[in-house]
C-alpha cells in the first residue's frame, strides 16, 4: 500500500490535511482495480477509504432532538438508564465515545450541576464542550432562530440549551441539523429525569412498580416531566399540592400523560391531602419553592401557601418502609423538606445529583451511535 499514492505530492502539499488523505486513499483504490488485486488488499484499501471519508463527515446530521423525555419511547428511554448505570460502573469502556466531538452549551439560566456534570461528561469521554452564556442576549432576538441554529450546526455536533421558555428549544431544534438537547426550559428537564430514575433503578433494583408522590410546586417543569417518565414506564405519581390554580398542573400535561396511560397503565393523581399522597409511596420527591426571578413578597406568599406541604418525617413515615427521598436540588432546609429528611437515612439526594453526569453521558453515548 506505501507504494500506491500518487508520486505528485506537490499538487497535494497546499492541500488540507483532510482532503491529502482523500486523494491518496483514492489513489491506492485506483490502483487496487487497476491490477485487480481485489483480495485482501482490496478489503483494506476499501475500509481505509469509508474511514476517511467517515471522518471528514463526522458530524451527526439529523433532526433528533431531545425537548421532553416523551421524544424517547419507554424502550429508548429504559435502554438508556440501564446504560448509564453501565456507564457509572466502567466508565473507561467509554473514554473515547465523544472522541473529537464538540458539545456546546448555551445558557440563558445558570445552573452549576448541569454545566459541570456536562462538561466533566465530555471530557471524560474524550470530547469538548464549549460554555456560552446568553443571558444577555437571549435566542431569537438579536439573531434569528434559524439563523443561529444553521450557523451552530456547522460548528458542533450536540447543541444543548438551558433556557427560559420552551419556544427557544422549539426555535432551535426546528432549525438545528444537528441533535439539541434540552436541559430545561419552563415546560420540560429531561436530563433530570434520567438521573432521577436511574437513582431509582439503583436503590430499588427496578424501575416498575413505582409509585411516587411529588410534594410542592407541581406547575413547573420537573413536575411535568416526571408526570410523563413515571406514566411511560406503567407506574403510579401523586402530585401533592395546594388546591389553587398556580400551583396545580397544567391541563395539557395531565390530557399527555392520560394518553401515556392508556398504553402503560400508568396513573396520575392529583392529591391535597399531604399524608394521604405519601401513604404507601416508594419515592418521595420535591424541589425548590423559590426561583432566581421570585420578589421577596411572592416568596413569602409562596412560603405560606406551601408550608403544609413541605415533606417532613410525618409524611416519610406513611410512606412505604422501603421509600426513598428525592430532590433535585439546590434545597433549602426548612421551606420544602425538613432537615432531618434531607440529611435522613433515606435521601438519595448526592446519589441523584452525581447521576447526572452519568445519565447524561450515556444519552450522548446513545445518540452518537445513533446518527
Amino acid at each position: 500500500l506505501k507504494h500506491s499514492s500518487h508520486s505528485n505530492t506537490s499538487a497535494h502539499s497546499k492541500l488540507p490535511p483532510h482532503s491529502t488523505d482523500f486523494l491518496e486513499n483514492m489513489a491506492t483504490v485506483d490502483k487496487v482495480v487497476k491490477y485487480g488485486s481485489l483480495g485482501l488488499l482490496g478489503a483494506i484499501a476499501s475500509c481505509t477509504l469509508v474511514k476517511t471519508l467517515y471522518e471528514l463527515t463526522r458530524r451527526p446530521r439529523n433532526n433528533f432532538h431531545l425537548r421532553t423525555i416523551t421524544d424517547l419511547s419507554p424502550e429508548e428511554f429504559k435502554y438508556i438508564v440501564h446504560l448509564a448505570v453501565k456507564v457509572k460502573a466502567y466508565p473507561w469502556l467509554y473514554r473515547s465515545a465523544f472522541k473529537d466531538k464538540t458539545l456546546l452549551m448555551l445558557f440563558e439560566k445558570v445552573s452549576l450541576r448541569t454545566r459541570v456534570s456536562f462538561e466533566t461528561g465530555c471530557t471524560q469521554m474524550g470530547g469538548h464542550a464549549i460554555m456560552y452564556d446568553i443571558k444577555g442576549s437571549p435566542l431569537g432576538k438579536k439573531e434569528t432562530y434559524e439563523d443561529t441554529a444553521k450557523v451552530l450546526s456547522r460548528y458542533a455536533d450536540i447543541i444543548m440549551a438551558r433556557v427560559m421558555t420552551k419556544e427557544s428549544i422549539d426555535g432551535l431544534a426546528d432549525n438545528a441539523s444537528i441533535p439539541v438537547i434540552n436541559a430545561l426550559d419552563d415546560w420540560a428537564h429531561p436530563c433530570q429525569m434520567l438521573a432521577d430514575f436511574q437513582t431509582i433503578l439503583e436503590k430499588r433494583g427496578s424501575l416498575s412498580g413505582i409509585v411516587m408522590a411529588y410534594y410542592g410546586d407541581c406547575c413547573n417543569n420537573v413536575t411535568y416531566d416526571l408526570m410523563r417518565a413515571t406514566s411511560m414506564l406503567g407506574g403510579e405519581i401523586r402530585v401533592v399540592c395546594p388546591k389553587m390554580d398556580k400551583y396545580l398542573p397544567v391541563e395539557d400535561v395531565l390530557k399527555e400523560c392520560a394518553q401515556i396511560n392508556a398504553k402503560t397503565g400508568g396513573k396520575v393523581v392529583v392529591v391535597h391531602d399531604r399524608l394521604e399522597g405519601a401513604r404507601g409511596a416508594n419515592v418521595i420527591y420535591t424541589d425548590s419553592w423559590l426561583s432566581y426571578h421570585i420578589s421577596e413578597a411572592e416568596e413569602k406568599e409562596r412560603l405560606a401557601d406551601l408550608d403544609p406541604y413541605r415533606v417532613s418525617s410525618d409524611i416519610m413515615a406513611v410512606s412505604s418502609a422501603d421509600s426513598i427521598f428525592m430532590h433535585c436540588l439546590p434545597a433549602k432546609r426548612g421551606w420544602e423538606v425538613a432537615a432531618d429528611v434531607i440529611d435522613g437515612p433515606k435521601s438519595v439526594v448526592f446519589d441523584e445529583a452525581e447521576n447526572r453526569l452519568h445519565g447524561q453521558k450515556a444519552y450522548m453515548i446513545w445518540l452518537m451511535d445513533r446518527c
